[in-house]
């Protein structure tokens, strides 16, 4: 899939170091992560190890050979009831916030966790001043559920999480197969 410049691929081995750095950032300098100190591409290499061995999508936007955005579709909570739902997580170059390739990453995604039988998706947004996430997450159909005040303390002040569904596929209309 491609847009305005950038491919959207599944993510490889020699994509980690770029994932880290645009996750570094967005530790450094955002709410989209609760992490405050970024993990060195090793360990970075291994949560997408994790990601990729269950075989849930992890995917990179790429323009003119540079990784510039990430997405990638978790398990929600690891009770088995849980299995059917996942979480989203996605990540932008900040030099490339606003030209779409966040949505393209997360309609992929979509579209890839319903196809391996998936039901729910939950985005958990850190601070409901993240209008950008909150919106994208709304403009592809996903639902507010709630909101978690002040669970997070980060750059000196307490962050609220907004919690956000979306069904996948058929959802909750019949039982999975």
């Amino acid at each position: 899939m491609s847009g305005a410049g950038y491919t959207i691929r599944p993510s490889r081995d020699d994509d980690v170091g770029a994932i880290a750095a645009i996750y570094r950032h967005h530790v450094l300098h955002g709410l989209a992560s609760f992490e405050e100190i970024p993990p060195g591409v090793e360990e970075v290499g291994r949560r997408r190890g994790e990601i990729v061995a269950r075989g849930l999508p992890y995917l990179v936007a790429e323009r003119d050979g540079r990784v510039v955005g990430y997405c990638y579709a978790g398990p929600f909570r690891t009770r088995s009831a849980y299995r059917f739902t996942l979480e989203d997580s996605i990540y932008i170059d900040p030099a490339e916030i606003g030209r779409g390739i966040g949505r393209a990453l997360l309609e992929r995604l979509l579209v890839g966790a319903a196809e391996l039988g998936y039901r729910q998706m939950v985005a958990v947004i850190g601070g409901r001043e993240t209008v950008g996430a909150i919106r994208l997450h709304e403009a592809l159909g996903f639902t507010h559920i709630g909101v978690f005040p002040a669970v997070g303390f980060k750059f000196g002040r307490w962050i609220d999480i907004v919690l956000m569904q979306r069904a996948l596929g058929p959802g909750a209309t019949n039982l999975p197969g």
